[in-house]
């Protein structure tokens, strides 16, 4: 009876011991608005036993305003290239044990030396997504306003006498200083990448020309906002847009949307899965960035989300109008007029920040 008893008691502990673990397995991800795949989460947590606590930003500032201050709790977070270099030098992410990585052989190793500019050596982050930054339009609106608009170059958005012509239907633009400062450099001719606080002035001014004719300012919006008609032009990016596209043909609402890289050039960007140094649960961080690299589930994103990814051997796998898609994936030529830009250092990164937020307070 005695033994009965302890090998009882024994049981139960044991019982506890594992749902205690089992109650540990979790790894806490924050991750861009609309940017993972259906059923990707659940089959993580199926392949793992690893349950996911996922919450969504939808601007870069406001991922790296939780960063700076630490203790987020988040176990996997997604900077942007330009963001990532400026958060590894002030420490905030730990160096990725590739050793728990074995899917990393699958990375494409061109996005990967890409991003190399950023993260030297890829010690901090593997690329998750990629794109480009341009133009949305809903084309039957823009038509009827303006014929020959030039839906090909940035003067659809920055020629004050062109985008006044479409003020009335709607237009959305980026909440993101770094890519719409850059953009608004390379439409004036000078280096996208600029750190001079006079050129910087200068494109600032040049948006502030055209902000009486923005309605809003915002990076996630304009996907439902284009795709039921509420706008007719936005400045975003391609997967977005893309997304945006589609939801619109579902509706069968008559709203057509198109997306262009201006011919002028555009700004190519890379989104990265990193983890904070003071991660909670860093093994199942890595468990599951290495999940995601898993070629078929880079597939299944890319062909939910409509952006390309940093996984070289899931292009295979990707649907037809995914990576037969230009806007996805450009073609040679119009790679060679994309550009990227490197952080700001502390003083240039004052005069940006006070210059977008005139801009977006329109004073």
């Amino acid at each position: 009876m005695i033994l009965n008893r302890i090998a009882t008691a024994l049981a139960v502990s044991a019982a506890m011991t594992v749902a205690a673990a089992a109650q540990d397995k979790v790894v806490h991800v924050y991750n861009w608005s609309d940017y993972i795949g259906e059923d990707v989460l659940d089959k993580f947590t199926e392949e793992t036993g690893i349950k996911v606590v996922y919450d969504v930003f939808d601007s870069n500032d406001i991922l790296e305003t939780k960063l700076l201050a630490g203790s987020t709790g988040y176990d996997v977070v997604v900077p942007s290239g330009t963001f990532l270099a400026r958060q590894i030098q002030a420490g905030v992410f730990q160096p990725l044990d590739k050793s728990k990585l074995p899917n990393i052989t699958h990375q494409w190793d061109k996005i990967s030396e890409r991003i190399a500019k950023f993260d030297p050596g890829n010690e901090h982050a593997v690329n998750y997504m990629w794109g480009t930054t341009g133009i949305g339009y809903n084309v039957g609106m823009i038509e009827e306003r303006m014929p020959d608009a030039p839906v090909d170059s940035w003067a659809l958005i920055f020629d004050p006498e062109v985008v006044s012509k479409f003020a009335d239907c709607g237009i959305h633009m980026l909440d993101a200083a770094d890519e719409m400062i850059p953009a608004a450099l390379n439409y004036l001719g000078k280096d996208p990448d600029s750190k001079d606080p006079a050129e910087i002035e200068e494109a600032a001014k040049l948006i502030e020309s055209i902000r009486p004719h923005i309605q809003k300012f915002h990076s996630s919006e304009y996907i439902e906002a284009l795709a039921n008609g509420n706008i007719c032009l936005a400045v975003g990016w391609s997967g977005d847009i893309l997304q945006s596209r589609d939801r619109a043909a579902e509706t069968d609402a008559g709203n057509e949307i198109a997306y262009s890289i201006p011919k002028e050039g555009a700004m190519m960007w890379f989104d990265n899965l990193a983890i904070p140094a003071d991660a909670p649960h860093p093994e199942e961080a890595l468990a599951f960035i290495n999940f995601m690299m898993k070629p078929e589930i880079a597939a299944e994103n890319s062909n939910y989300i409509y952006y390309a990814n940093g996984n070289k051997d899931s292009q295979p796998l990707l649907e037809e109008d995914v990576i037969g898609d230009t806007a996805i994936y450009p073609d040679e030529e119009t790679v060679e007029r994309l550009y990227t830009t490197t952080p700001y250092d502390p003083k240039v990164q004052r005069v940006v920040t006070r210059a977008w937020t005139r801009i977006k307070s329109g004073t």
